[in-house]
């Protein structure tokens, strides 16, 4: 073999190593995040690749991961001894051919229930535990913990022992200021943490700004109107803090939601609103159109 084809091979190899690993880095794609000079905007899957598969499930995982997805949120609950799983609501009984709380069932119990597709129809696919899901996206997609502010001490634990950590962002209530936060939990040093901040509310400003002192904390700001004074605040929030920004319904965002995006065709009147206040991260319920709006845009990497 002569020593271009060798060193073409070599580069070739190299090459498809590096991309593999930037693929699969997740970590460091939440990191960069928290450049300010980054204007890569990430999209993040609202209960995963639920149009396509059970929400919540390990299929709306695999199909996030699969589909180039920079974020899939999650809800966790806990049952009734103590084991942490990936359920949005309080009850199993829209979800799942069960019926009843969560915290009514052991885990053994709750593993032989069944998930519930978007129509409604009984699936394959199972109750997944939040470690079994950590463990899938291990190495290949950010994770939103959501609905696990009332169990942040095993929500934490379960990111520790999976090695998870550092490409999760854990949601850990509204409203609440920092230093009350600081006070209730041990929250590890090296968490991502996130809190939703009303902008309707008069403290709002304060609970953003007492989360200052934390370098890897993630302010989401929600609002019902898009006529609020204070939503001039959200750009000047992000030139020094990390925004997230809800696409999903109405209430969250002032009418500048996914359905305006997508089923009226309006992409400029909803995403492209909510993009000028320079938000690092979208939640949407349309992630495969959002991610190609924002390739397009030239917001998302191609």
């Amino acid at each position: 073999m002569n020593q271009l084809i060798k060193k073409t091979l070599i580069f070739l190899v190299f090459a498809t190593a590096s991309f593999s690993l930037k693929a699969q880095n997740p970590d460091k794609k939440l990191a960069a995040v928290f450049n300010r000079n980054n204007k890569e905007i990430l999209v993040a899957a609202h209960r995963g690749d639920w149009r396509n598969a059970p929400e919540n499930s390990l299929k709306a995982l695999l199909n996030s991961i699969e589909k180039g997805f920079d974020v899939m949120e999650l809800d966790v609950k806990m049952t009734r001894d103590s084991q942490m799983v990936v359920m949005h609501d309080n009850t199993i009984d829209r979800t799942t051919n069960a019926k009843g709380k969560v915290s009514d069932y052991t885990l053994d119990e709750i593993l032989k229930f069944k998930l519930k597709n978007g129509l409604g129809r009984v699936t394959p696919h199972g109750i997944p535990t939040m470690k079994e899901m950590m463990l899938a996206a291990k190495g290949k997609i950010i994770i939103n913990v959501d609905k696990g502010n009332d169990h942040l001490k095993e929500v934490f634990k379960v990111l520790e022992e999976t090695g998870t950590l550092n490409q999760s962002i854990v949601n850990v209530g509204d409203n609440i200021d920092y230093a009350k936060l600081k006070s209730a939990e041990r929250i590890p040093e090296q968490a991502y943490l996130m809190v939703v901040v009303d902008m309707k509310r008069a403290d709002a400003a304060a609970v953003t700004s007492s989360y200052l002192p934390n370098k890897r904390s993630i302010i989401q700001p929600i609002f019902s109107s898009d006529t609020l004074e204070n939503l001039k605040t959200i750009p000047e929030i992000a030139k020094k803090q990390v925004v997230w920004l809800n696409s999903l319904w109405p209430s969250l965002n002032g009418g500048h939601d996914d359905d305006k995006a997508v089923e009226e065709n309006l992409k400029q009147e909803s995403w492209g609103w909510l993009i000028a206040k320079k938000p690092s991260i979208l939640q949407t319920d349309r992630p495969a159109e959002l991610l190609l709006y924002l390739k397009q845009a030239g917001f998302h990497a191609k």
